[in-house]
């Protein structure tokens, strides 16, 4: 598939090609034995908090805060909306990521549904709920980061992000390096559209020019 944004678009390549390998890292998949099967959701697949704070800690080095925005009641639940502030680890630049959470109130056995007054409820219902509300919310903001965050786990249709080979230095290493000496061995393409794809060295240019290969 062609790429859809073109690198002249870009006035720093050096930048974007560092930009290109965060996005790259942070849209893998959580390792397997991360992922969890929700106890009363059948089939839903979620990252613990503790795994969500761990990456939050891990790339962002103590960089990052997370604001409660909004608690309130929606329905029987308690509702949480939370704002991760994060400082971009390439440009330095204060982003952040809104999310919403909520957990049910437990009420006391064989009472129904929450009634108006919450005179049902269980001791200690919103002490428990309340922070898993903001747990939820948390990993709904994180989501915004990536797949490493959990974002696709219960995606059914998904899209593979691979790294945009053009915004890489072409030489002996590069990914379509074989497919380039093949192009110009086949007389397909000549050294001057393979420029006008790739950036290389002048290194690189006089060897593919010299056609030793």
């Amino acid at each position: 598939m062609s790429n859809i944004v073109k690198k002249d678009l870009y006035s720093d390549l050096a930048e974007i090609r560092k930009q290109e390998e965060l996005t790259v890292a942070l849209n893998q998949s959580p390792p397997e034995d991360w992922v969890k099967i929700h106890p009363y959701i059948k089939g839903y697949k979620y990252l613990p908090i503790e795994r969500v704070e761990f990456l939050l800690k891990s790339l962002f080095k103590g960089n990052y805060k997370i604001e409660v925005v909004k608690t309130g009641m929606l329905l029987n639940c308690i509702e949480v909306t939370v704002r991760i502030h994060y400082k971009h680890p390439l440009t330095g630049e204060w982003l952040f990521h809104d999310g919403v959470g909520a957990s049910e109130i437990q009420t006391q056995k064989d009472s129904g549904h929450l009634q108006l007054d919450m005179s049902n409820i269980n001791r200690g219902a919103i002490v428990m709920a309340l922070p898993n509300a903001k747990s939820v919310a948390i990993k709904d903001a994180a989501d915004h980061l990536g797949k490493l965050f959990g974002s696709d786990l219960n995606r059914k249709d998904m899209i593979a992000y691979g790294v945009d080979t053009t915004l890489i230095l072409l030489d002996k290493t590069h990914p379509a390096w074989s497919k380039v000496i093949e192009s110009l061995k086949s007389g397909k393409f000549t050294v001057e559209d393979i420029k006008k794809k790739y950036d290389m060295s002048e290194e690189t240019e006089t060897f593919l020019r010299n056609g030793n290969f």
